[in-house]
């Protein structure tokens, strides 16, 4: 089991080493440049800005694309699981425990139990999440007389999102850290030159 854990979860982990130590030797990069004032240091770490830059704003792009297909799509999906409740043993007991752990009750609506609603979507107000909104069952069915006012789907459907705007912050804080990085070496590139054609001192950059 510990194998398997570790094989699902290593190329994830490499990766973000890779990211992490490529992070770490860009920002050396940086200090060395800024404290050497050299004109080529400066120059390699503003393509690296440049770079990561674009490719942060790629992924910004890529992210928020999947982001708006998800929502287009998400009322046909979660009707078509919907409709399959009443006929998979397997999707209703998923499903249940699921309520049990949101606090919600039905995929879209609670009426996707058809006129038989399970004690999972029994309402407790002091459930693991909190606090938990509830409801009158739906008129003609039988089951538990409060029940959960949030369909799973809109609970699922939350979550995801929120993971979606916590990478969309990542990558474009990135995006714009990179830029903030060009700037200031190219800003420097400009004022060393500017020194070196004057023939004065090198001035010290410390205070960018």
């Amino acid at each position: 089991m510990v194998e398997q854990l570790s094989a699902f979860g290593g190329p994830s982990l490499g990766w973000g080493w890779v990211f992490a130590i490529g992070v770490l030797g860009i920002s050396c990069l940086g200090i060395y440049a800024a404290c050497s004032e050299k004109v080529l240091a400066l120059k390699i770490f503003a393509g690296f800005m440049g770079v990561g830059m674009v490719i942060m704003l790629i992924f910004g792009i890529v992210v928020v694309v999947a982001r708006n297909k998800i929502r287009d799509n998400y009322n046909s999906v979660a009707e078509e699981v919907a409709k399959q409740i009443q006929n998979d043993d397997g999707l209703r007991q998923t499903l249940e425990a699921i309520q049990l752990t949101l606090q919600c009750c039905g995929v879209v609506r609670a009426e996707d139990w058809g006129s038989d609603i399970p004690q999972s979507c029994e309402c407790n107000t002091n459930g693991p999440l909190g606090k938990a909104t509830c409801k009158a069952k739906p008129q003609g069915t039988t089951g538990p007389s409060q029940i959960y006012d949030q369909p799973c789907g809109t609970v699922i459907y939350s979550w995801i999102d929120i993971a979606f705007q916590v990478f969309m912050g990542i990558c474009f804080g990135f995006a714009v850290t990179a830029l903030m990085g060009l700037l200031v070496s190219l800003l420097m590139i400009h004022q060393i030159k500017r020194y070196d054609n004057v023939g004065g001192a090198s001035i010290a950059m410390k205070g960018y």
